[in-house]
């Protein structure tokens, strides 16, 4: 036996059927469930970063949150301000933010940034100062993220100025080696999701950004939202009828298992939009005391609690003083997870 045919054999398990499976390469390919109208949403404060003095420091907290977004499926991540009023910098100019000046804007667009398909980032976002670091930000891998050996039915793509066959319709770029040609007429340059003709990879349609989700069963990323206090999370709401079931994070909040007891047969939560709010260094209770509207409903400090539908302690007993907010998601996920894996 060859050395290389040792390495190989070295690499090689066998699974239950007795057959040989090679775990030397990922195989981590994307196979849809079912589709699903229910969305997961995160929210987390721009003050994620405001420990970080270095943007190297700043894009190392990015990715955490990033990664968690993406492994654990959420669909829409929501950015509140949780700073003082009197802190808040006004008419910043959007070529020139920079973390420490706007930590909102720079969460935004870095989370933005890592989200858009690789192909597509040097013409949907322009070169910016927060981009300096761009090159650490870790890859999501995300399906709509386009792969050479995996073909999916839906794609991302950007419509281009080249004239369709018969001059009717749009090319697509799908970052693959063939381009794709739709029906509708979109101006250059915008970015679309198609569903892939499977008998002719050269053709497709526009269909709704969410349609891999609710019909295809795949997980298509998330959306961004930002918003300018706590509150406003709820009150500006884009899902018909709001989140109908919210969670809140704190460390003066309620065991997990006593607020959602486990049973011999667990039942998944009932809800269409579930919403994680998760604190930042200072918690919750900081950006229900920095926002006017709560303060004039009188919900501060130990009342906050009563914004949500559940109050949580996600990790009782902590070791460290503190749990970063990135830390808190693949925490706060892990533990909440059966909650709709089950669905």
């Amino acid at each position: 036996m060859s050395y290389h045919d040792q390495d190989r054999s070295k690499k090689r398990k066998v699974s239950r059927d007795g057959d040989y499976v090679d775990t030397s390469r990922p195989s981590a390919f994307f196979q849809p469930v079912q589709g699903r109208d229910w969305t997961l949403s995160v929210a987390i404060p721009g003050s994620v970063v405001s420990t970080c003095r270095r943007d190297d420091q700043r894009i190392a907290v990015i990715n955490q949150i990033a990664r968690a977004l993406a492994v654990f499926s959420i669909d829409e991540v929501v950015i509140f301000d949780d700073s003082p009023m009197d802190q808040r910098m006004s008419n910043v100019d959007p070529k020139s933010y920079m973390g420490d000046t706007d930590p909102c804007g720079y969460v935004e667009h870095l989370l933005n940034y890592v989200e858009v398909p690789p192909f597509m980032r040097k013409t949907l976002i322009p070169f910016h100062k927060n981009l300096h670091g761009a090159g650490l930000l870790e890859s999501l891998d995300l399906p709509h993220h386009p792969h050479p050996s995996e073909w999916l039915p839906y794609r991302e793509g950007l419509s281009t100025s080249e004239g369709a066959r018969g001059g009717k319709g749009t090319v697509v770029d799908v970052g693959a080696k063939e381009k794709v040609t739709i029906e509708d007429d979109i101006p250059p340059n915008h970015r679309v999701t198609l569903h892939i003709d499977e008998n002719d990879p050269s053709r497709g349609e526009a269909v709704h950004p969410a349609e891999p989700r609710t019909k295809g069963g795949y997980y298509w990323g998330y959306t961004i939202r930002r918003c300018k206090s706590l509150a406003s999370i709820f009150e500006e709401c884009t899902y018909e009828g709001g989140y109908d079931v919210s969670i809140g994070t704190s460390e003066r909040g309620v065991l997990i298992p006593n607020a959602f007891p486990e049973k011999k047969k667990p039942e998944p939560l009932k809800f269409n939009h579930l919403l994680i709010v998760f604190g930042g260094p200072r918690g919750i209770e900081y950006a229900a005391e920095n926002d006017p509207a709560l303060q004039e409903m009188g919900i501060i400090r130990g009342k906050t609690k009563e914004l949500f539908d559940h109050w949580i302690n996600i990790l009782p007993g902590q070791g460290s003083r503190t749990i970063r907010t990135g830390e808190a998601l693949f925490i706060g996920l892990t533990g909440l997870r059966r909650l709709w894996e089950a669905r």
